[in-house]
């Protein structure tokens, strides 16, 4: 299968799974699927942080959500170690299903391990590309995902959560962020949470 064709076809697995998602969206007067546009707001996100983003990278944009609502956070226990349980659970579940899905379409075992990594996020200070992964995370999350926080926030957690995204960004991520058009009071959200970490935010 010639590469452009089995990148496709991996894409349209992973849509097509991710069309299943029962929990659903508004878009342009319609409701679709929430992980379906999820993975291609990543996608189309990465082509314009990353253009020529490799193979293993553009797959593990689209499919890092694959079949999230399969593990809903209520299947685990309250606290910070339930969290943490449930979102090392979700980052395994999701290599595997993508690695499932990449050796359908004929994918080699390095390709199908890279990705995995990528999804688990292994060495993100380390691996540009796990970094590159993370900014396009949090890029997408500023741009379509923050309005609903605002609406069942209040400030000082939002301050918070804005900070914590920002500082998982490198640069890059950061030039990106800037470019969007966000509400007026976000930008004044995120000052104030990094004005509580001082020492992080002059790094």
């Amino acid at each position: 299968m010639h590469p452009d064709a089995r990148l496709a076809s991996v894409f349209a697995a992973i849509d097509a799974a991710n069309g299943r998602d029962p929990n659903s969206i508004e878009i342009d007067g319609r409701r679709e699927p929430a992980e379906l546009i999820y993975g291609r707001r990543m996608s189309e996100t990465l082509a314009r942080v990353a253009p020529q983003a490799s193979v293993q990278l553009q797959i593990a944009a689209r499919g890092q959500h694959i079949e999230r609502w399969t593990s809903p956070r209520r299947s685990y226990p309250e606290g910070r170690v339930g969290y943490l349980k449930w979102r090392k659970d979700l980052k395994d579940y999701h290599a595997r299903r993508i690695g499932e899905l990449m050796a359908q379409a004929g994918y080699a075992d390095d390709d199908i391990a890279r990705v995995a990594a990528l999804v688990r996020k292994e060495r993100l200070k380390l691996d540009p590309e796990a970094q590159l992964l993370e900014d396009v995370i949090c890029v997408v999350f500023l741009e379509h995902y923050i309005g609903g926080f605002r609406a069942k926030t209040d400030d000082e957690k939002l301050a918070d959560i804005l900070a914590k995204t920002w500082m998982k960004m490198s640069p890059l991520g950061h030039e990106h962020a800037l470019r969007l058009a966000l509400a007026p009071d976000i930008p004044r959200l995120l000052e104030m949470g990094l004005a509580r970490r001082p020492v992080v935010r002059g790094a």
